[in-house]
């Protein structure tokens, strides 16, 4: 391993947990703040939603980018993986909270209309299932009483809520522009990495 890189992961060790929720959770603070005093646009809900969803999708890459990485350039952000997951959960959570509350205000005909209407919402609503088990058991007592083979069979489940994050993104614009395309590309190929085991470290060897 590189001196930089070991110098890296030591000051990223040295970084709390609770500095990455702080950190985490602020945008959406930001968002909420905006959207009450009226500097989202003609149409703040939606831009709420869309903002709290694309975090959501952008903390759940990072969660699948964090083993790749440290395989491919030894650095390590495993400490804060449990923190990027749960975090992904509360986005999940306050997206769907905002369109059920504050867009739909509980009306149940109009949301089961848009479910009709709009399959992606339920490929969303999928995405936000798997994620509880995955919620609940973050953390050791989890792990223990699993055991570690377990806890890991469930938590590949993540590669399935990103792979449907991704594709409700890439439905729920439509026109399909270039950057959910990227969120679903990146999202398959960290995705087949984790699956395959491919060896990341000797094909960027191999490229130097």
């Amino acid at each position: 391993m590189k001196p930089v890189v070991q110098k890296m992961n030591v000051q990223l060790r040295r970084v709390p947990g609770w500095a990455i929720y702080l950190s985490g959770i602020l945008p959406a603070a930001v968002y909420f703040y905006w959207g009450v005093s009226d500097q989202l646009g003609t149409d703040p809900l939606q831009a709420l939603e869309n903002q709290l969803g694309k975090w959501a999708l952008q903390l759940i890459i990072l969660t699948l980018l964090v083993t790749p990485l440290r395989k491919l350039t030894g650095i390590s952000l495993l400490k804060f993986r449990r923190a990027f997951g749960l975090l992904s959960f509360i986005y999940v959570s306050l997206h769907l909270l905002t369109w059920l509350v504050l867009d739909k205000q509980f009306y149940w005909s109009e949301i089961l209309a848009d479910l009709y209407k709009r399959p992606y919402i339920i490929i969303g609503m999928s995405a936000f299932l798997l994620l509880i088990p995955l919620a609940l058991t973050s953390n050791n007592l989890s792990i223990r009483r699993l055991g570690a083979a377990r806890w890991g069979k469930l938590h590949k489940l993540s590669y399935v809520v990103g792979i449907f994050g991704a594709i409700h993104f890439l439905l729920l614009v439509k026109a399909w522009p270039t950057e959910p395309i990227l969120y679903l590309t990146g999202v398959i190929l960290l995705v087949s990495i984790r699956l395959f085991h491919l060896p990341l470290r000797k094909m960027a060897e191999s490229l130097r």
